[in-house]
């Protein structure tokens, strides 16, 4: 089977009628989220902390133009009362929504584990770990049956990396809170993430031609969502190969 993935070649779900909410959605990853999902047709919401970051952002995707279904809001990630107030301001200034994808947070590496500050515990553990649990503990009572909660996780959560151990014990306990969320949602909304190793972005001076590219990231997102079926999974794509055979699974690409 090759690896080689033509987008050109791939069956985009339409999803006029869904409105998404992309946390993280301008970041590197968050970034290819939003192209894909644009191209479905559905209004896609990309919370940001500041009004400068969203004009930055702005620049880097300027080649879209000013898509119609492409709105931001400015908010907070840093309680689960700032969280839950931006949901709300979401709702009410764009009406219900359908979907959320969780690409928040980063990488981090560099230190072994008894070297690691109490700062840098702070940050990329405690920190990273309450804007996603916040995330979803707002968003969660919001989504109707047939909508989707997602996470972007990296192939940390599964696979030890050395220097890394805040990452990779912070991606473990998402890849928990995933499981333990698709048990007590139920069947009142589907649960769903997508487990990842290196992704290609804008901002990789490095690009090795086996990493899945973050538009290929997005569409995943998006035939999760249009997908009835795919609920309680992590799909796992830590490279082309096994990236094809997710799409090919989720039957949006062809064999």
């Amino acid at each position: 089977m090759s690896s080689i993935i033509d987008l050109e070649k791939a069956g985009y779900p339409n999803l006029a009628d869904r409105r998404v909410v992309i946390a993280g959605g301008t970041g590197d990853v968050g970034e290819g989220l939003l192209r894909s999902w644009l191209k479905t047709g559905a209004q896609v919401i990309v919370p940001s902390r500041t009004e400068g970051k969203v004009e930055r952002f702005c620049e880097a995707i300027s080649d879209l133009g000013e898509p119609a279904n492409l709105h931001f809001v400015t908010g907070s990630y840093a309680s689960f009362d700032e969280v839950d107030r931006l949901a709300q301001q979401i709702v009410d200034e764009h009406g219900p929504v359908t979907d959320v994808v969780a690409a928040l947070g980063g990488w981090w590496q560099g230190k072994l584990l008894w070297e690691i500050s109490s700062e840098e515990w702070q940050r990329y553990f405690i920190d990273a770990s309450t804007a996603h649990f916040a995330s979803a503990r707002a968003w969660s009572p919001r989504l109707p049956q047939s909508g989707s909660y997602q996470l972007i996780l990296g192939g940390s959560a599964t696979q030890a990396v050395p220097k890394a151990s805040i990452i990779s014990m912070q991606q473990a306990a998402l890849l928990m809170m995933r499981r333990a969320l698709s048990q007590e949602a139920g069947d009142r909304h589907r649960v769903a993430s997508q487990i990842l190793g290196p992704v290609v972005t804008r901002a990789r001076k490095h690009i090795d031609p086996e990493w899945v590219s973050n538009v290929e990231v997005g569409l995943v997102s998006a035939a999760i969502a249009a997908d009835p079926a795919a609920t309680g999974t992590d799909y796992v794509s830590y490279d082309k190969k096994q990236m094809l055979e997710t799409l090919q699974k989720l039957n949006v690409y062809p064999r």
